[in-house]
């Protein structure tokens, strides 16, 4: 990895303050100010500036404004991704959501992490771990995806849950920290 971009991608310490990470933080400000500008009438401004913007991304995906990012092209949705108002994803690694994962209000996606010995942060350096949301995955408003969870198909995030581990496949968890919630057994 010759370069801060490649070496902030794979995860491991770059210099945040490198001109290539500046000029590219630069061009998603641009992007997000256009793109938080728009409304849901707009749909095809809407749709050139998220062409534009993202790495990737399905069809039928609806990103309600205001929506924040770090770069941008390291978000990759499937189809029919949905965002409600006010999420942020901070992807200085990748984040990819699948097909008809819906996102809730205020939501925080988070792949930047800063390391743990004071040196590496006086020295400016950072690091990211990628975040894999899976296949019809709901996760409610205000809750918080840590660095480097993989949160599997058809999982629940509950309301306001920090999620610090991975989430297995149609599991429901809530709390902070999150954890899976035990089924009540019914009272027939």
């Amino acid at each position: 990895m010759t370069c801060e971009k490649d070496k902030m991608i794979a995860g491991a310490l770059y210099q945040l303050g490198d001109p290539q990470l500046v000029r590219d933080r630069a061009r998603n400000q641009e992007l997000q100010r256009r793109y938080n500008a728009t409304i849901v009438s707009d749909q095809d401004l809407r749709t050139t500036v998220l062409d534009e913007w993202l790495g990737s991304r399905g069809t039928g995906c609806a990103l309600r404004t205001p929506f924040y990012a770090d770069y941008g092209y390291n978000i990759h949705l499937g189809d029919n991704v949905f965002f409600n108002y006010g999420c942020v994803v901070l992807d200085v690694c990748e984040v990819h959501i699948g097909d008809m994962a819906q996102i809730g209000p205020y939501v925080q996606i988070l792949t930047a992490d800063h390391p743990r010995d004071a040196a590496s942060r006086d020295a400016g350096l950072e690091f990211g771990r990628a975040i894999s949301i899976g296949r019809n995955v709901w996760i409610g408003g205000g809750a918080l995806i840590l660095p480097g969870v993989q949160i599997a198909d058809d999982a629940i995030i509950g309301a306001g849950a920090v999620v610090t581990r991975d989430v297995a496949q149609g599991v429901t968890v809530a709390g902070n920290p999150a954890r899976p919630l035990v089924p009540q057994a019914s009272s027939h």
